[in-house]
């Protein structure tokens, strides 16, 4: 591992995405989504995914790197909107803008999105919301991965329901999480570190655990594995909860606004790549239609900081609230700079030679 200046990764991540085709400004909405993701410490949606899920996406044709916002149908609290297969960060971006307007004019705003592609952290956009005194909701349907209960076909998406909420204190309270066990990102990650998944993650077609990151990302997309969903197989443990807080995102991100769902999200038809058609849903709720947004704020620091200070586990002395622990990797990570490993930068350099971006990199000493 290696550490970069953000300052540094977020320009290089610009002018990758300008180099395919991004207009400059939609490429800067990109690279803040992905550096916000490092910066975060969410680096199964950072830098690692720049080329895998974005360029040579645009690159195969799969993902338009000019993006057309077709507004379908609005109300003054609603919209659906169509991506036509554009930059998933810049269509999110927009619709939550769109959402916290409306709810700054009537106290609510609800934004559903089809045929749109991977919008990066789900977080960055209810952080959104939570800075303009909101609370922020957002959802997002994704190729197939998780098996329902009882089934180990992969058919939902990692599906993640995502909550910002304002507080008293510097950070929002953020819960930005996979209706999975884990996420294909952090399967990513254990790839690139050559490291074995957790048993009880993924599941194989004859019910039993997966460990190999490689086999199981090949695996998914052959549909031969399947991610578990939170509580892990059957119902002992809860595993229907999380295959059914999937079901609800999957609804909510393809039938408000008539997109596509389940298979039909795979990126494959007829054995050729195609556009993934994603869904998405941006909700915006107007603390002040409520109640004063200093009393709100209060309040919910109060609940967090009483969580914090209750008792602890033998062996634990620090109990987090959602959102702490990245609050203070950022803090962190702005002045030491944003790690890679040596994939990362595998990709870096065939991005900037491919390119011919004007970069040299430390680790190529």
């Amino acid at each position: 591992m290696i550490t970069m200046p953000h300052e540094t990764l977020r320009s290089f991540m610009r002018d990758t995405f300008v180099a395919v085709g991004v207009p400059q400004s939609d490429a800067e909405i990109c690279a803040d989504v992905l550096i916000t993701a490092d910066l975060l410490g969410i680096d199964s949606h950072g830098i690692g995914r720049l080329k895998p899920i974005y360029i040579d996406r645009i690159v195969a044709g799969q993902i338009s790197p000019t993006t057309t916002i077709e507004i379908v149908k609005e109300t003054p609290t609603t919209a659906v909107i169509d991506g036509h297969n554009g930059m998933g960060q810049v269509i999110a971006k927009r619709s939550m803008e769109m959402a916290i307007e409306k709810a700054k004019a009537y106290g609510l705003g609800m934004v559903a999105v089809r045929n749109s592609n991977h919008y990066g952290i789900a977080g960055y956009y209810v952080r959104m919301a939570a800075e303009q005194g909101m609370i922020g909701i957002t959802g997002t349907n994704a190729r197939p991965s998780i098996a329902p209960t009882f089934g180990v076909e992969n058919m939902l998406g990692t599906n993640p329901l995502t909550f910002g909420i304002p507080t008293d204190e510097p950070f929002p309270f953020m819960l930005d999480c996979a209706t999975s066990i884990t996420q294909r990102g952090k399967i990513e990650v254990y790839a690139r570190l050559n490291k074995p998944l957790p048993q009880g993650w993924v599941i194989s077609e004859d019910g039993t655990s997966k460990t190999n990151p490689h086999e199981v990302l090949e695996d998914l997309v052959k549909g031969t594995a399947a991610l578990l969903p939170l509580g892990g197989m059957g119902e002992e443990m809860g595993g229907y909860k999380g295959y059914g807080y999937a079901t609800v995102v999957e609804i909510l991100s393809a039938a408000l606004q008539q997109g596509a769902f389940l298979k039909a999200l795979s990126g494959f038809e007829n054995g050729q790549k195609v556009p993934y058609k994603l869904g998405h849903f941006f909700l915006a709720i107007h603390i002040e239609a409520f109640t004063e947004l200093s009393h709100f704020t209060k309040t919910t620091g109060e609940i967090l900081r009483s969580l914090r200070s209750s008792k602890k586990a033998p062996g634990h002395h620090r109990i987090y609230t959602a959102g702490e622990k990245e609050y203070e990797t950022m803090q962190k990570r702005l002045v030491e700079g944003i790690p890679l490993d040596e994939e990362e930068q595998k990709d870096m350099i065939a991005l900037r030679d491919k390119f011919r971006l004007p970069y040299r990199f430390p680790f190529e000493a």
